[in-house]
């Protein structure tokens, strides 16, 4: 008898102890989210951020939904308590649909975020927008160039005239390392090599700023080259720049994006749903042209000092 009263309650125990853990868990699956990822196409970059937000979001409770833009409608939009909108072509199908969910654009530019892209996605104010952009702040870019080459103190940087507002933030940044702006501003019918030349002629260096009207698939081979005949580095934004002819270059994967963004989704998804203020990315790579870096007669530091000495993890 004492035996099966011993039993009883030991099992009773465990069943308190079930329902109390129950009771612990109820708030989470309270906040369960359907997450709805927007892809601007099937290509590599962005389902490398989806399968990032994927890995990251798997056994958390939260409800995952990928769709492409020729497929999105209003009515998928409005069954999601977040949207996540990758890539540009994303963003802009987001923002021709109505919703009340929050929206998050990556990677995007922060150009376009502010000239019309944010507002477009707010939809008047039923719902709210944020961005993790795919430019590197002007302030991180300096910081490298003081790091990998202490001895410079000018750096050139040409753009279109539609982005001449960005040369006051680029020599404000330039400042906060000592280093001086030497500017040009590309109009239509002016000759890219006539410019580029002359900033050649002052500067130590040249920053590759994301211009499409600068910097292009017909551009940037006589734009490295020229640069590569005047002695000087160029330090550009992605790893293709970095492989094509640049010396090094500072830039944001897709999986780090995509890591960023998850960290995003998680957070709104555990309370209210809203996301951070629009960012630039976290996460970030230094690449370096090993031949080039010779070739130019340049001793950097490894890309990895580099990345620790600036604070970013890949």
């Amino acid at each position: 008898m004492r035996l099966r009263l011993t039993r009883v309650l030991a099992t009773a125990g465990r069943i308190v102890r079930a329902l109390f853990a129950c009771l612990l868990l109820a708030p989470l699956y309270a906040q369960a989210a359907r997450v709805t990822v927007v892809l601007s196409n099937d290509t590599a970059p962005y389902q490398e951020v989806y399968q990032v937000v994927s890995a990251m979001l798997d056994d958390t409770g939260h409800e995952l939904n990928r769709q492409y833009v020729a497929s999105l409608n209003a009515a998928t939009l409005n069954e999601a308590r977040l949207v996540v909108a990758v890539g540009t072509a994303a963003a802009d199908a987001v923002a021709a649909h109505p919703g009340r969910a929050p929206v998050l654009a990556v990677l995007v530019p922060r150009m376009w975020f502010h000239r019309g892209g944010q507002a477009r996605l707010v939809d008047g104010g039923r719902r709210s927008a944020s961005a993790i952009y795919l430019d590197q702040p002007f302030e991180r870019q300096a910081q490298l160039i003081r790091l990998a080459f202490p001895e410079v103190h000018r750096v050139g940087v040409l753009l279109s005239t539609d982005q001449s507002g960005l040369v006051d933030d680029i020599e404000a940044a330039l400042r906060t390392q000592k280093l001086a702006l030497v500017p040009a501003l590309v109009g239509e019918g002016e000759r890219l090599a006539t410019l580029l030349e002359g900033v050649l002629t002052e500067a130590d260096l040249l920053l590759a700023v994301p211009d499409p009207l600068v910097w292009n698939a017909n551009t940037a081979q006589s734009l490295l080259l020229t640069s590569y005949r005047y002695r000087d580095p160029v330090v550009g934004y992605s790893r293709s720049l970095t492989r094509a002819g640049a010396l090094l270059s500072l830039h944001s994967s897709p999986a780090q994006i995509g890591r960023q963004a998850a960290e995003w989704v998680l957070n709104a998804a555990s309370g209210p749903a809203r996301w951070p203020a629009p960012s630039y990315p976290a996460y970030f790579s230094v690449s370096i042209n090993e031949q080039v870096a010779r070739s130019l007669g340049y001793v950097v530091p490894t890309a990895e000092e580099l990345e620790r000495r600036m604070g970013g993890e890949r």
